[in-house]
């Protein structure tokens, strides 16, 4: 991968992207530029699998998905990788899936990316329409629930340690940031 990209001249196209393939870093396309960052610590990873394990019958009860690191394409050449996800139930074939079918984002902000989640990323979700964003710091493990107004978001709940966040769109959940530790 990294000759294809430090190779490769101007704008990025979707398909150019796409062709990049599976990789261990994290390859996000935002406005027809490559953003990459390292992969995620295990301590991100163990939280986002213990929020989709939390999620998986209450999402599956409403007929909708729950998937982790996933292509959603929130515009043409605008192509971020969440860490998790709920849609409606989506062709699990698919390279990309649409932010249409995006019912809730979340991402576990990661030290060195942070700007990237609370200020870019939430932005962009927004615009794209997607209702609910779940922004978790996994250094406090609290929790930030926002629900989309207009283009941006506003903040719903925030819950830390000790406390218990309850969904109730786009699935009812109680998450329990504690029990994300595993």
């Amino acid at each position: 991968m990294t000759t294809a990209v430090f190779g490769h001249d101007g704008p990025w196209t979707e398909e150019e992207y796409l062709a990049l393939g599976e990789t261990q870093d994290r390859v996000e396309l935002f406005d027809w530029s490559l953003h990459v960052t390292p992969g995620p610590t295990p301590l991100h990873q163990n939280i986002s699998g213990e929020l989709r394990a939390v999620l998986r019958a209450p999402v599956r009860q409403a007929g909708l998905r729950v998937l982790e690191a996933v292509n959603v394409r929130l515009r043409p050449g605008r192509i971020p990788i969440p860490d998790l996800v709920i849609t409606n139930d989506v062709d699990l074939r698919v390279l990309v899936i649409d932010a249409s079918d995006v019912r809730l984002v979340c991402e576990i902000i990661s030290p060195s990316n942070a700007a990237t989640d609370k200020v870019l990323k939430m932005h962009y979700y927004a615009a794209a329409g997607i209702e609910w964003y779940l922004l978790v710091d996994q250094e406090t493990l609290t929790m930030h629930l926002y629900q989309r107004r207009g283009a941006h978001y506003v903040e719903r709940s925030v819950t830390k340690a000790g406390d218990a966040l309850e969904l109730v769109e786009p699935v009812r959940a109680t998450i329990r940031p504690e029990d994300l530790l595993g």
